[in-house]
């Protein structure tokens, strides 16, 4: 750009006059006529007459700068280019393709790239220019000798040069053209481990999976402490395997224990698998390296409150209250249900009053409205509520809910339902809405509103497992319409047949039908899977009609002890008194 920048000094040294004019002389005055309309190309060869080429390019660069910021790109381009070709100054071929690829004009910005190769053959940033150009325009095929030359021309920087490769082709729609073209630039260099790191990713990006990792397995041979190769490799292998991608990062790190990143892989990869303890093995190890890395310390707190390390968790993310750690809402609100679930409850009001913002905010206002209910202050927790700023309808429902649940537990349960009713009759087709008023209208002995939500939810999600269940234990439970109750409980059991409430409702209705053998057999099973005191109340009324009243007495009793505020288990330790 040096020839640029002098002869935009020189033009603003001193006045520029057009050609045929004098210095100091007024030009003769013409009536004025509209002008007529002259191609760029010829507009500029009308100003050369007479100058010599020193004014030319002084005079055209600035025409071509002018007309860019005036928005004639036609002028400013013709400019340009009309200069490279007359120059041949490679920092005006430089200017003037950067001009054409501005306004993608691919194949005039490609002839202009040529140019600048014939005038410096030997510049690399000319042959980077060409081949960036290439990949813009798609021209995949023109690309191999291109690419050759740019790594055998620059030797010192041959390894970050093949590192670079796959970005360089990343906007490449046709990713089995990129590894072909990639193998065959690459192949010469077999001998560095980068050659193939190279190869593999765009294997990768191709899904040819298996070749990928041969590539990366080659790659770590010759250097076996790389990092950057064996992450790769590891999240190859855990597309398929985390178990083979668990071992791979183990066998790393033994060799490289200071490898951070991959510590880091292998500890999430231990989360994915559900091995916990080993997880926070890894993270107290990165810990100990940084002990001020957020990155780290959060997982770590994570880890320690999934385990019930409830001091640690705290510890934990009270330091993160310190550090420079973005989301402190989040943090706040799981300090906030550690100090609740440790009975602190004015120390757990005052983190979730804190959460002021993000995914945890609507969180954190339930959870704080449940706190004033439960300290006896439910019109404190209905204006938390109230009061909370959403940003969606879904957030104004979560609250709507939120609250009709304050109500219920407060025995309110005529002012929850009017509360649902009101917000369903202006979202008229909102699922949850509609489930959660079916359930209260059926505890405000309403069946039949129950049953239209639920059939009107059902008609907008067939598959609503819960709707389908809801409606069928309510006809068993009224004890009407049994065959349609088992349909509709035996299409629920289908989308969840691990649910041990749907389990409970069709051994209730089984019960109904007199199947007893079969529903002592699947409340049995539901009990197993969740001690819950209606299945329990259900599993005691089977067992008594089945004459085993002793064990109905048992299952009844043993089941109070641990709810011992249930109304069901209540009435049903009245009628099993041995």
């Amino acid at each position: 750009m040096k020839l640029i920048v002098a002869a935009l000094a020189l033009a603003f040294a001193g006045p520029i006059h057009a050609a045929g004019e004098e210095a100091g002389r007024e030009p003769a005055k013409e009536p004025a006529k509209a002008p007529a309309k002259t191609p760029a190309k010829k507009r500029l060869t009308a100003q050369y007459a007479g100058e010599d080429i020193l004014a030319r390019t002084v005079f055209q660069s600035l025409v071509g700068e002018l007309a860019l910021k005036r928005g004639d790109t036609e002028l400013g381009i013709s400019a340009w280019v009309d200069l490279a070709r007359r120059t041949r100054d490679p920092a005006v071929i430089a200017r003037a393709i950067e001009v054409a690829a501005a306004t993608r004009q691919n194949e005039l910005a490609l002839e202009l790239a040529r140019l600048w190769l014939q005038v410096e053959p030997e510049s690399t940033r000319a042959r980077q220019t060409e081949s960036s150009l290439l990949v813009l325009a798609n021209r995949i095929d023109d690309l191999g000798p291109q690419l050759a030359n740019l790594l055998a021309q620059d030797q010192a920087n041959l390894a970050n040069n093949l590192m670079h490769l796959n970005s360089m082709l990343s906007r490449h729609g046709d990713k089995k053209a990129v590894q072909r073209l990639v193998d065959r630039v690459a192949a010469p260099y077999s001998d560095l481990p980068e050659a193939h790191f190279a190869m593999g990713v765009a294997a990768a990006n191709a899904d040819d999976l298996m070749h990928a990792q041969g590539e990366f397995q080659k790659a770590l041979e010759q250097r076996p402490d790389w990092e950057t190769a064996e992450l790769a490799y590891a999240q190859l292998l855990a597309k398929t395997s985390l178990a083979s991608a668990i071992e791979s990062l183990n066998e790393f790190l033994a060799r490289k224990p200071d490898a951070r990143d991959a510590r880091l892989t292998l500890a999430r990869l231990l989360i994915s698998e559900q091995m916990y303890a080993e997880a926070r093995a890894q993270f107290d190890i990165l810990l100990k390296a940084a002990p001020d890395n957020p990155d780290v310390i959060y997982p770590v707190a994570m880890l320690a409150l999934q385990q019930g390390d409830i001091s640690s968790a705290r510890t934990q993310l009270t330091r993160l209250l310190d550090a420079d750690f973005a989301d402190k809402g989040t943090v706040h609100f799981f300090l906030g249900q550690i100090e609740e679930e440790q009975k602190n409850h004015e120390l757990a009001l005052e983190h979730f009053r804190q959460v002021t913002a993000g995914n945890q905010y609507i969180p954190a206002r339930v959870r704080a409205a449940q706190i004033l209910l439960q300290q006896g202050r439910p019109e404190e927790a209905r204006a938390l509520l109230r009061l909370s700023q959403t940003s969606s309808e879904a957030e104004k429902t979560q609250l709507i809910l939120a609250e009709a649940q304050l109500l219920r537990e407060a025995g309110r349960g005529n002012e929850s339902y009017a509360l649902l009713e009101a917000a369903l009759a202006k979202q008229p087709d909102n699922p949850e809405l509609l489930y959660e008023t079916a359930l209260s209208a059926e505890r405000q002995g309403k069946p039949q509103v129950l049953e239209k939500h639920l059939r009107h939810l059902l008609k907008l999600k067939p598959d609503h497992a819960h709707a389908l269940n809801a409606l069928g234990y309510s006809l068993a439970d009224r004890n009407v319409r049994l065959d349609e109750a088992k349909k509709l409980i035996t299409r629920a059991l289908a989308l969840a047949p691990e649910d041990p409430f749907i389990m409970d409702s069709m051994g209730w209705v089984l019960f109904r039908q007199g199947k007893l053998p079969e529903a002592l057999k699947t409340l049995e099973t539901a009990y197993g899977i969740k001690a819950d005191p209606e299945i329990a109340a259900h599993l005691g009324e089977v067992l008594w009609t089945l004459g085993r009243k002793e064990e109905a007495s048992r299952v009844v009793m043993e089941a109070a002890k641990k709810f011992p505020d249930s109304e069901i288990l209540a009435s049903a330790l009245k009628k099993f008194q041995p």
